[in-house]
């Protein structure tokens, strides 16, 4: 289904100093285009509403609510273009659907790198949800989680710049480097 989205060209213009006036990939376009292949494959929105009661707090705070953008079968998708807390937030929604035992997995569609290098600042990518992920060593999440790195065919000129790009950027250290450490 992630093959059958075709991300257009890029459209967005950028308003960003280091950027103005480039031609961006529009994280809302590529939302819709997600949202429309999810729809046409019988996926749903999923809104579980609650009031927060908190004890010794004489307070209530009614109509809050977890939401996940598509839900099938007991699994939770979401797409994310967003900043990197909500791909984050994303994993603690996935664990309260799977406490309330309402998903068995949770499945995060995220930019890569490159493609995020490609938008507006402020986007997020997923190497850095799955370093993390590893680092916390199965405390959390603890629902079982796919990590989906989304990237975005290139023109053969594009695709040796980001090479020049990527080849010119040192080495990360790997987990096994930092632990050696």
């Amino acid at each position: 289904m992630i093959q059958s989205v075709k991300v257009p060209n890029k459209t967005k213009v950028s308003r960003e100093k280091p950027s103005l006036g480039a031609l961006l990939y529009s994280p809302r376009e590529m939302n819709g285009l997600f949202k429309a292949e999810f729809r046409a494959r019988g996926f749903q929105e999923m809104k579980d509403r609650y009031t927060i009661r908190i004890p010794h707090w004489n307070r209530e705070i009614k109509g809050a609510f977890k939401q996940v953008d598509f839900v099938k079968d007991r699994v939770l998708i979401e797409v994310q273009f967003g900043k990197y807390a909500f791909m984050f937030y994303d994993l603690a929604k996935f664990q309260y659907f799977f406490n309330e035992s309402k998903a068995e997995v949770g499945v995060e569609i995220v930019p890569c790198h490159a493609l995020q290098s490609q938008m507006s600042s402020g986007v997020s990518y997923g190497e850095q949800l799955v370093y993390d992920i590893e680092r916390l060593r199965k405390h959390f999440p603890a629902v079982p989680v796919k990590i989906i790195l989304l990237d975005v065919e290139l023109s053969e000129a594009e695709r040796l710049e980001r090479e020049r790009l990527v080849a010119a950027q040192p080495e990360p250290e790997t987990l096994e480097d930092q632990e050696e450490s």
